[in-house]
């Protein structure tokens, strides 16, 4: 009975001493990428009550703070402007000592969404991505940076989570997703400063896991929260669980902005999304404490969702519904996919795209570039003369293009609320509807289906997305 009681003695004096280490979260690490010219937070545990010192190698100056009750601390590091120089961190409590090494200063971009953004540069089985193989032989870059977290779907919000930072390679980003690698590579390019990359995806997700408990509870009472393992029977579709997993995590971590690739999952609750969506990105400022950071978002492709397995559904919807909140949500923007979508794959192959269209969207709205365009059309209003519905269109100050081709994706319809196929025809920045069917024209829809491929575009080549004139139908 003594030895047993010195044994447990033993391991309880053992599980406080490896408890009372210090210790980061898997987000601070070598070769991590810190945004420039911020007070970047970094936190940690040791033994409560104790100093904690920081002492970052591009200044003389050190940083300080005690650790709580539960051993938590947190602190602030100013960031210098980014260059390609790399650093080293030290973190000491007086006992033990963690020093990070190999790290650069530069842009830092949440990525979010489930299997499009999750998507990697050497694609899925069977589902490649355009291009891909080329762009991952020549990847190896030192001043890109990236961390995957491992999908992990908890009951309560995690503190920590298994990944680590890795500079670009083709080892490294053949395993990485698509989009954010196309979004941070051009940026990386294009303002020639190193770039961080936080990927958070899990394929199939709906919009709610990603939500915490008292967002949810408080805003949406209709939404079943889980309660113990039991109500978990998808992992990625049990409201607040990847929240808890793969978002709490990470948040606060300093970054520049986030892009989201989400929506396919919820395609068959449109009416919801919008709220949703909404509620998610200030619910993503609030926690993070930077303010309106930019977030940008693709707009999902087309892509024929067959009854027999989605029910009956319009994906058209969902498009419709992250299209509204892009023009609610302050510091937003949507990439339009109308054009890269494919009949039988939910998956495009081209992410480039994607990525890219995204890319040019901060830089422009972020970053202030100009002299290029990096928003779609978006349809401002109709009139009727002489028997045509006549659309005009914001963001088109080179008028619109079908580059030759006829216009096959609008329908129209009159008093009697059926829609037609109808003739369509641009008119400079504005197109004429019209249809042997329809004496007086009453609403027009473009490329209002699942599956699409857009023809529609901006002269400098962006496609407009998919639209309607009317409020005729119930969402379902």
């Amino acid at each position: 009975m003594k030895k047993l009681s010195l044994l447990l003695s033993l391991m309880l004096i053992l599980s406080m001493s490896v408890q009372a280490q210090l210790k980061l979260p898997s987000i601070f690490g070598d070769n991590m990428l810190l945004q420039q010219n911020s007070n970047i937070n970094m936190w940690g545990w040791s033994e409560k009550g104790k100093s904690i010192e920081a002492d970052p190698s591009w200044t003389d100056r050190k940083y300080s703070a005690k650790t709580d009750n539960a051993g938590r601390w947190i602190l602030q590091i100013p960031t210098p402007t980014a260059g390609n120089d790399t650093y080293t961190i030290t973190v000491s409590d007086g006992k033990d000592k963690i020093t990070l090494e190999n790290i650069l200063i530069g842009e830092v971009w949440l990525c979010l969404g489930q299997s499009n953004m999750e998507m990697p540069m050497k694609g899925f089985k069977n589902q490649p991505v355009e291009g891909g193989n080329k762009a991952i032989f020549k990847s190896k870059n030192k001043n890109m940076r990236i961390i995957t977290v491992k999908r992990t779907s908890e009951l309560e919000p995690q503190d920590n989570f298994i990944g680590e930072w890795q500079e670009a390679t083709p080892e490294t980003v053949k395993e990485f997703s698509a989009t954010a690698y196309y979004f941070g590579r051009l940026i990386n390019e294009t303002l020639d400063i190193p770039v961080g990359l936080i990927l958070s995806s899990w394929g199939g997700s709906w919009i709610e896991s990603w939500m915490s408990r008292d967002i949810l509870s408080r805003e949406f009472k209709e939404v079943k929260l889980p309660d113990s393992i039991d109500d978990v029977k998808e992992k990625n579709r049990t409201p607040t669980t990847l929240y808890n997993g793969m978002i709490h995590p990470v948040k606060g971590y300093t970054i520049k902005g986030a892009i989201m690739y989400q929506g396919e999952s919820n395609y068959d609750r449109a009416a919801q999304y919008p709220l949703l969506f909404q509620t998610f990105v200030k619910e993503m400022r609030k926690i993070w404490g930077q303010g309106e950071f930019p977030f940008y978002y693709c707009q999902i492709a087309p892509y024929n969702n067959p009854p027999e397995k989605h029910g009956d559904f319009n994906a058209a919807f969902l498009r419709e519904a992250q299209y509204k909140s892009a023009q609610v949500i302050p510091n937003s923007g949507m990439a339009v996919l109308m054009d890269i979508g494919e009949e039988n794959c939910i998956h495009p192959r081209n992410k480039e795209a994607g990525g890219e269209r995204l890319a040019m969207m901060a830089l422009a709205k972020t970053y202030g570039m100009t002299g290029f365009a990096y928003e779609s059309p978006t349809f401002r209003e109709m009139v009727v003369e002489e028997g045509k519905a006549v659309l005009s269109f914001d963001n088109a100050p080179m008028w619109l293009t079908a580059y030759g081709k006829e216009l096959k994706n609008f329908e129209i319809a009159g008093e009697d609320r059926v829609f037609y196929p109808a003739k369509a025809e641009i008119k400079r920045s504005k197109i004429e509807v019209s249809s042997d069917k329809v004496g007086k024209p009453l609403a027009v829809r473009y490329g209002f289906k699942d599956f699409v491929i857009g023809d529609l575009f901006s002269t400098e080549g962006l496609p407009l997305s998919s639209f309607r004139t009317d409020n005729w139908d119930d969402i379902k």
